[in-house]
């Protein structure tokens, strides 16, 4: 098989794919006659082939997919005028605090945000699919132990947690922009989700998903960000995507 028939296939399923597909999986296409580096090799062709359409082709977490462009956002938005319903600062503050310092119980988030963490936020956070537990803290009341899931980063458009914004500048003192930018790509993500401005029916009735990069949406409107830490303690990133 040729390389051009390869991407044609590659391309094919990734525009049908309902979510991110890992090179593992595209493997499949071929019987696995075609290694994992040939297979990215042809992502890469794929990319550039995209570079002047308004969709791209991005590797995340859990693998590639096709997305719409940043500069897109203004006319798809057309299509739903709708306003998507906002996550409360007190959820977004606790989803920020899990991204940075996980694994963390909920007593750890309310020593760092002074305040208490309602149940319905966890709760909130688990349905969206951004948070779980995944062990207990060997103490006493043996609290859960909460982290972010992979369906997290590929909402924000991340292949990783080492991709999230620093909130630390290079000279020590807190970046106040890193943290709005931080709260504002999880606001417009989970924004974004419920609304899902971008599957249309036309869409979706082809078998496309077209999700825009969260970071496109960095809005200036957030302001007065609880400070969070002051370094990010990011466990070990995750095996590599699209393995």
């Amino acid at each position: 098989m040729n390389s051009v028939d390869a991407k044609r296939i590659l391309e094919t399923a990734l525009i049908c794919a309902p979510q991110p597909v890992s090179v593992r999986d595209l493997r499949m296409l071929f019987n696995d006659m075609l290694g994992a580096d040939s297979i990215k090799a042809l992502l890469q062709e794929l990319q550039q082939d995209w570079m002047q359409k308004g969709v791209e082709l991005v590797c995340v977490a859990s693998g590639w997919r096709f997305q719409s462009r940043p500069e897109m956002r203004e006319y798809l938005d057309r299509l739903h005028p709708e306003k998507p319903p906002r996550y409360t600062r007190a959820t977004l503050e606790t989803l920020a605090i899990i991204a940075y310092r996980q694994p963390v119980t909920r007593g750890d988030i309310e020593d760092i945000r002074g305040v208490a963490v309602g149940s319905q936020i966890i709760k909130q956070l688990e349905d969206r699919g951004w948070i779980e537990e995944i062990g207990y803290r060997e103490t006493v009341g043996r609290p859960a132990l909460l982290a972010t899931t992979r369906q997290f980063l590929d909402d924000l458009g991340l292949q990783s947690l080492a991709d999230l914004p620093l909130l630390q500048g290079e000279d020590g003192d807190d970046s106040a922009a890193a943290q709005t930018h931080l709260f504002a790509a999880l606001e417009q993500a989970a924004g974004a989700a419920q609304a899902e401005p971008f599957t249309p029916d036309f869409f979706a009735d082809q078998g496309m998903a077209l999700v825009e990069t969260p970071a496109a949406r960095l809005a200036a409107d957030i302001s007065d960000i609880s400070d969070i830490s002051a370094t990010p303690s990011i466990p070990s990133p995750p095996p590599e995507p699209g393995q």
